[in-house]
């Protein structure tokens, strides 16, 4: 009794499985793998704990905060989106700068160099979507 309960079991299990094999026929596809060292990742920040960060210059002045961080098209080069200017966030201005202008500093997140003034300078950043 038990063989038999299993052999239906294997095939409408086959038979359910079968339409998925041949949905997922098609061109073969590859991906590249490369290992990468867990433990040195592992010391890096994360994103969600980035975001709503404030950036200060060297003096420490705080000069904007971490609205958003973006891949860049390539997917190589992250950007990061600071929000400059105004007051709890009410007239603050979106600027784009490449994530490897800054540095961290313990906790940190430094723009060497900045300023609320040159960044309000730059061009505007506004979200496509």
């Amino acid at each position: 009794m038990r063989t038999l309960l299993l052999t239906a079991a294997i095939g409408a299990a086959t038979a359910f499985a079968a339409p998925a094999l041949v949905l997922a026929q098609g061109t073969p596809q590859t991906v590249q793998l490369v290992k990468v060292d867990v433990v040195k990742v592992s010391t890096g920040y994360r994103a969600s704990k980035v975001l709503g960060s404030a950036v200060v210059n060297e003096p420490g002045d705080t000069v904007g905060k971490i609205d958003e961080i973006i891949v860049g098209p390539d997917g190589k080069a992250p950007f990061v989106v600071l929000s400059v200017g105004g007051f709890l966030g009410v007239g603050d201005k979106l600027v784009a700068l490449p994530y490897e202008q800054m540095r961290t500093d313990g906790k940190k997140i430094v723009l060497p160099g900045a300023t609320k003034d040159s960044l309000k300078a730059l061009p505007e950043f506004k979200y496509s979507s």
